[in-house]
Order: structure tokens, then C-alpha cells, then sequence
């Protein structure tokens, strides 16, 4: 089975085809990325009008080279699946579209997927992880931690109630003057500072729901360099060293408390977790995630980065998916802003699991 997928959901225009074997084993034929980081970077962070043009713009070229570098003709693909949400709506509507226009044309399947099955089902392409196993998604849009029954069964166990951890970065890397994208910028000033020396909350810590919570790290790291102004390099490297220390120790604390729940509800398999998301990066917090998995017995899998930030290759692995199991749409699926993975999750106070970024 060969499928199309297009992801536009934030600021990457990507297109890939991937293979899916009779016994469910996955293959990557093309993953084209096209990233507008350079035409957001003066705003500080995706801008949805600038990313909807330039997805329009980039859109037919980028598919153009996921089928050449795959070395298949549009009529040789069995179905085109694209993000059609959660996500940027300007965005989501011309991946969508498009693929529609393209299987309309070949007279193939569409299938429409939710850009959160994409993430949840990638570890089945790159290591053929078998259900049930435990999701940390962690990226600029998105932070919940979700138990991955099956295809299109889903049990969100924990969200942010706030802002989403890849945002909390880009946003105190922006207040230190780091520039954008923020994760990486801090990450490189931490390894120079001394976590200790600004006292930061370590916010949700110990509550038996595993939700996060990321304002009051945000604004505490905002009160600390206001304190310490003007900023010197050594302060700047301090406070994100201090606030990588913090965000590590709230990761593995919630993860740990849904890890210790996944175990007491499968206890005949050994837990698995899997990381997806730009933040999936950070070499600090992966070390903390990485003992977590061994001090409660889990396996711990994070896919390549490629496949861990926003790509068309997880796109068109979870239309594989849903089309083995006879799963596809029609030409009316609508593009949303808002998708929720597991849309009976009851909701908490706050964003997190209501607004767009779920």
C-alpha cells in the first residue's frame, strides 16, 4: 500500500509517501520538508497569515518532489491523506484542499487525519511498537500524554492546562532575547549556566492527574530577570539553565505518575513510552525521561527528529493505517482548527484541552 501524505498545519510544508506492508511493517519512500523559520523569525513566532501563503506558495513544488524522490506517479499511490486539524486553520485548508484536488483527480481514496494521530502513530512506522503504549507529545502547539490503544483509540491522560511546553520556551527565549525558535537557543545558553542559582517553581508537581502547567514557570522566570537586570550572558545562561532544570523535573514528574498508571492497567506488558514533538530534542530533558523509563521498567522509544517535529511521512503512515482497516473520507471532510484526539476526555480548567492546540 502506497500513500500520499501533505502536513500544513503550522509553518512546515511537507509531502511523503510511505509504504505499508501486508503484515504492517512501514516504509519511507520520500519526506519532503520545506520549514519557514526564516520567514517567521523577525515576528518572534508563526505568523498564521505569512504561514498560509507561503504554504500556498510551496505547496504544489514540495508534492512535486515527495513523488519523484519516491520514484512513483500520482496514480500509483492507493490513497492522499492530509492534516485536516487540529491546527492553524489557513494552514490546514490548503494541505487539505489540495489533496483533495489530487485525489479527486486520480480517482483515489482521501483520508483526512487528525495531526495528533500522526505524532501517536509514528513509532509504529520506525520501530513497530505493538498497542497499548504510553504518548509524551511535547511541542510548540501541543503537551498532553496520551495511552495509544489502537487506531483511532485514543485516552488522553494528561494535557496542559496552559500554554504547551515547546511555547513556554519560545516565549522565555524571547523575553531573554534569544530569538526564535526558542527551544534550541535555550537549550545552547543552559549548558553554559548554573541551574541552581535561580529558585523556579516546579508547578503541578505531585498531583495524582499527570496535567502540566507552564504560565507561572514563565512568568517566574520573567520576575527573576527583572530582578537581575540589566542582563548580563552569565545571567541570561543561568535562567535558562534554571528553567530547563525546572521543566525536566515537572516532565518526569508527570510522565512518572501516568507511567505508574499505564502499569497498574496493562499489567501484563512492559510499559512503553514514546516521545514525539520538537521538544523530543532537548538533550536535557530526553536524559531525564531516559532514567525515568529505567527506574519503572519502561521501554523508551523517541523517533528520529525528523519524524518528531511536524512531516508528511506521519501523515501518510496514519492514512495507511486507517486504510487497512477500511478507513478513508469523503471530498466534504471539513479542515478544523480544533480536533481533540479523544474528544470524550472530560475537560479541565483552562485551555489545554479546549482550544485550538488540542
Amino acid at each position: 500500500m502506497l500513500v500520499l501524505g501533505l502536513e500544513t498545519s503550522c509553518d512546515e510544508t511537507a509531502a511523503a509517501v510511505v509504504a505499508r506492508d501486508a503484515d504492517g511493517r512501514g516504509r519511507i519512500l520520500s519526506n519532503v520538508v520545506l520549514s519557514q523559520v526564516e520567514a517567521h523569525a523577525a515576528f518572534g513566532g508563526v505568523v498564521p497569515e505569512v504561514a498560509a501563503r507561503a504554504h500556498v506558495e510551496a505547496i504544489d513544488g514540495v508534492v512535486r518532489a515527495a513523488l519523484t524522490e519516491a520514484g512513483v506517479a500520482l496514480s500509483a499511490v492507493d490513497a492522499v491523506a492530509a492534516t485536516a486539524g487540529p491546527g492553524l486553520i489557513g494552514g490546514v485548508l490548503v494541505g487539505l484542499t489540495t489533496a483533495k484536488a489530487l485525489a479527486f483527480a486520480a480517482g483515489k481514496p482521501l483520508v483526512a487525519v487528525n495531526h495528533l494521530e500522526g505524532h501517536a502513530l509514528t513509532a509504529r512506522l520506525t520501530d513497530g511498537v505493538a498497542f497499548p503504549y504510553l504518548l509524551l507529545l511535547v511541542s510548540g502547539g501541543h503537551t498532553q500524554i496520551v495511552r495509544v490503544d489502537g487506531v483511532g483509540r485514543y485516552r488522553r491522560l494528561g494535557t496542559t492546562i496552559d500554554d504547551a511546553l515547546g511555547e513556554a520556551f519560545d516565549k522565555t527565549a524571547k523575553l531573554l532575547g534569544l530569538g526564535y525558535p526558542g527551544g534550541p537557543a535555550v537549550e545552547r545558553a543552559a549548558a553554559a549556566g548554573d541551574p541552581s542559582r535561580f529558585a523556579l517553581p516546579r508547578p503541578m508537581t505531585g498531583r495524582k492527574a499527570p496535567d502540566f502547567s507552564f504560565s507561572g514557570l514563565k512568568t517566574a522566570v520573567r520576575l527573576e530577570a527583572e530582578a537581575a537586570a540589566p542582563l548580563g550572558p552569565k545571567d541570561v545562561a543561568d535562567l535558562c539553565a534554571a528553567f530547563q532544570a525546572a521543566v525536566g523535573d515537572v516532565v518526569a514528574d508527570r510522565v512518572g505518575i501516568a507511567l505508574r498508571a499505564f502499569r497498574a492497567d496493562a499489567a501484563d506488558v512492559q510499559p512503553v513510552l514514546v516521545v514525539a514533538g520538537g521538544v523530543a530534542a532537548n538533550r536535557s530533558i530526553a536524559a531525564r525521561l531516559r532514567g525515568l523509563a529505567d527506574r519503572e521498567g519502561a521501554r523508551l522509544i523517541v523517533p528520529p527528529l525528523a519524524l518528531c517535529t511536524d512531516n508528511g511521512a506521519m501523515i501518510a503512515w496514519a492514512g495507511a493505517e486507517r486504510l487497512a482497516l477500511g478507513l478513508h473520507d469523503d471530498l466534504a471532510a471539513p479542515a478544523r482548527a480544533r480536533w481533540p484526539l479523544d474528544g470524550d476526555t472530560a475537560p479541565v480548567v483552562g485551555h489545554g484541552r479546549l482550544g485550538a492546540k488540542v
